[in-house]
């Protein structure tokens, strides 16, 4: 075991918060840790008592009174030191708002003394004292990102790199938050019968002894701990269905105010803004923020007040109950609530071009992070599409590849993108936008390797691609609300019943974000969305306690009405 709790594989720079030590691993003052003492029980510990192992769920809080405690990342070549917990310093990370199973393990050093704070304790702590609960928080999304950043604490996935369940799992891990190493087994093809595997079973991921082979993201969810268990008897006050911008605010908003509220997200928080390597125009953040930083936080905010946070968890169908709703999962079982925010978003439209399905997950893209962008690092790719999605894939992806191509369709990206993006493309010397661009076909042999487009009135061009990001149009996630709710032309759920602009013609279910007819397809209008509906959903439940809300059992006799007609009527 490594005896130096810094020992890590890099150096430390400015970004890794390992390096920020004092807000990392805080040592609380004196006066704090007596306040923390209050909400807790002392305890001693002998040498090599445990506080906790990795894998368990609902671990406490445990302040250090005297001695130390060793947080132990246990790896393939044995057991590592991440942090040594002296007097004053505080176990912990962001499991503790959720009830994950934990990554690393706590053991006591030589003869020591603890506070522990119970979890139902650790929420009254936070919320009865603000100062102690800001450092706490920082402190635990600081950890986390060092266990991301230093690859402790989480599992191995192997396999080819541009294999699509490769390509599928690495992006899960990552956009859930989850540490761990990707081995190609392309170039280490010896670490592949050290596993036990033969390549047919690949990808595999390695945790805790176990291999799992070509799992899906529900089983590997289930597995990891990644997800929480839901107790199918219980009826939630809120069931918020999707955690992109609008539902996690719905998700925030809705817990702090006191409602007993589960998020269903099938792949992880952010929705298709959790893509987007940065977003500039988001108020309060005048440097950018990444898509997944912004979700990160959100969903440990929702989270800080109680919301309960289920991942890869596909709401298939929604049905009225006689106390509500009943949302039931892709794996059959069911999650009661008194009242549901749809909040599912939008996919992008996929291209009618020969050859995508299959590449899809090996060269085609609908997402352009920094995974996407490793993959094809030095070599040139093609991005569909005028919109903010694509110009900031567009700029993001000009530092990574050797060369962008820009699609679109019109004459242009000022009717579609906002401003700053145009100029940063206008200037970028990897970046050509090709107008009146339509793309004709897609080919290579186990790869994508090029892209055939036709520019209007000429003859097809074919460019070597390593990759093709396809950000156009929007197509709504509504299915799972067929037969219950409202929805127009093109899919998008009907709004503005009941003098609610985001009550559907289902009373008890609303609709905010992208899914919304009529919505502004936009971040920061989803977060607003997302925050005003839950004042809605207040009324709703309140008149539904008072028996004054009648329920509809045909919702299609109440005709939507368009939230902009409310104001004159």
């Amino acid at each position: 075991m490594s005896t130096d709790p810094h020992s890590l594989a890099a150096p430390l720079d400015p970004a890794d918060p390992y390096a920020r030590e004092a807000q990392t691993f805080p040592v609380l003052s004196a006066e704090m840790a007596g306040r923390i003492a209050r909400f807790g029980q002392e305890e001693a510990l002998g040498d090599g008592d445990h506080l906790f192992r990795r894998g368990e769920r609902s671990v406490d809080f445990f302040l250090v009174v005297e001695g130390a405690i060793d947080i132990i990342d246990h790896e393939r070549d044995g057991d590592h030191v991440v942090h040594q917990h002296r007097a004053r310093q505080f176990t912990g990370e962001l499991d503790l708002f959720n009830d994950r199973k934990i990554l690393v393990s706590g053991r006591a050093n030589g003869p020591t003394r603890v506070v522990r704070v119970a979890r139902r304790d650790f929420r009254s702590m936070i919320t009865a004292e603000p100062d102690i609960g800001e450092i706490i928080m920082r402190a635990f999304i600081l950890r986390r990102v060092g266990l991301m950043r230093h690859e402790q604490g989480g599992v191995e996935l192997i396999g080819p790199m541009d294999h699509p369940d490769t390509v599928r799992l690495n992006t899960f891990l990552t956009r859930n938050g989850y540490p761990h190493t990707t081995t190609d087994s392309l170039a280490e093809p010896e670490r592949v019968p050290e596993c036990g595997l033969v390549p047919d079973q690949l990808p595999a991921v390695l945790s805790d002894g176990e291999v799992l082979v070509r799992p899906s993201n529900r089983e590997l969810a289930t597995h990891l701990g990644i997800t929480v268990p839901l107790d199918g008897e219980h009826r939630f006050d809120l069931a918020v269905v999707g955690a992109g911008p609008g539902g996690l605010a719905a998700a925030v908003y809705a817990a702090s105010e006191g409602l007993d509220t589960v998020i269903l997200e099938d792949i992880a928080p952010g929705g298709q803004a959790g893509t987007s390597s940065k977003i500039e125009n988001y108020l309060g953040f005048p440097t950018g923020i990444s898509g997944q930083a912004l979700a990160g936080r959100a969903q440990v905010q929702a989270q800080k007040f109680g919301a309960r946070l289920a991942v890869a968890r596909t709401v298939e169908r929604l049905e009225r109950d006689g106390e509500g709703f009943t949302l039931t999962l892709d794996c059959g079982q069911p999650v009661r609530t008194r009242a549901v925010v749809a909040a599912t978003g939008a996919r992008y439209r996929k291209l009618a071009a020969p050859g995508l399905e299959r590449f899809e997950g090996s060269g085609v893209h609908y997402a352009a992070t920094a995974m996407e962008a490793n993959l094809c690092s030095g070599r040139p790719v093609v991005i569909v599409g005028g919109g903010n999605s694509a110009g900031q894939a567009a700029v993001f992806m000009a530092q990574h590849a050797s060369h962008v191509h820009l699609l679109v369709r019109g004459d242009g990206l000022a009717a579609t993108m906002s401003r700053y993006l145009i100029d940063r493309i206008d200037a970028g010397e990897r970046i050509t936008l090709h107008r009146f661009c339509e793309v004709e076909e897609l080919g290579g042999t186990r790869g994508l390797e090029w892209v055939r487009w036709r520019v209007r009135g000429q003859e097809p061009e074919t460019v070597e691609a390593a990759a093709l990001f396809v950000m156009i149009g929007a197509a709504p996630n509504s299915e799972w609300l067929s037969g219950v709710a409202e929805t127009d032309e093109k899919g998008f759920v009907c709004t503005g019943s009941d003098g609610s602009p985001f009550m559907t013609t289902a009373p008890g279910l609303f609709a905010v974000g992208d899914v919304r007819s009529g919505s502004v397809k936009r971040v920061a209008s989803a977060v607003g969305e997302g925050s005003v509906v839950i004042q809605f959903v207040h009324r709703y439940l309140e008149e539904q306690s008072r028996g004054d809300h009648r329920l509809r059992d045909n919702p299609a006799n109440m005709a939507a009405r368009d939230p902009s007609t409310l104001a004159a009527q």
